[in-house]
């Protein structure tokens, strides 16, 4: 019997540079430490580059960006093809292009760090990180996924 494939997921904010770039290396990050089969991406509706803030604030976990670039949708391979797609900002959220029936969306929203210090950076990192574990979580235990932002319980790192 052939492996079952992994689950897809799209991360998507507007610019592809801060948000959906630390969201992306931290659910990859989650689904590592639970040994969970995930295909994550992340685009925006459009692209530039991922700031020095997110850098810096997700190699403090030991992470890295630096072969992340900013892309868009259509950048993704296989971009109408997943099992979630999950906004990280508003904006993202109403240009969000619709997908077929069988992909759930969710909107997680997220306090935009770009130009702030690095206690705020570190402070959506850290809110990201949780709510993407609370995701791979239930994945992993089979059970629904956060359907908000505010519903999912924090997780510590395992």
């Amino acid at each position: 019997m052939p492996a079952p494939h992994p689950t897809r997921v799209l991360i998507l904010c507007t610019h592809n540079s801060a948000r959906s770039q630390m969201a992306e290396a931290l659910l990859r990050d989650a689904a590592r430490r639970l040994d969970l089969k995930l295909d994550v991406h992340s685009a925006g509706t459009e692209a530039t580059q991922v700031k020095d803030g997110a850098r810096t604030v997700i190699a403090e976990l030991g992470l890295n960006l630096d072969h992340h670039t900013s892309k868009t949708l259509w950048d993704v391979p296989d971009a109408q093809n997943f099992d979630y797609v999950i906004t990280v900002c508003d904006s993202a959220a109403e240009a969000c292009p619709v997908y077929p029936g069988r992909t759930e969306r969710r909107h997680y929203p997220f306090l935009d760090p770009s130009g702030g210090s690095l206690d705020r950076w570190r402070l959506v990192r850290d809110q990201l990180r949780g709510q993407f574990d609370a995701f791979a979580l239930a994945l992993k235990e089979g059970r629904p996924v956060p359907p908000t932002y505010e519903d999912s319980p924090a997780v510590t790192a395992q």
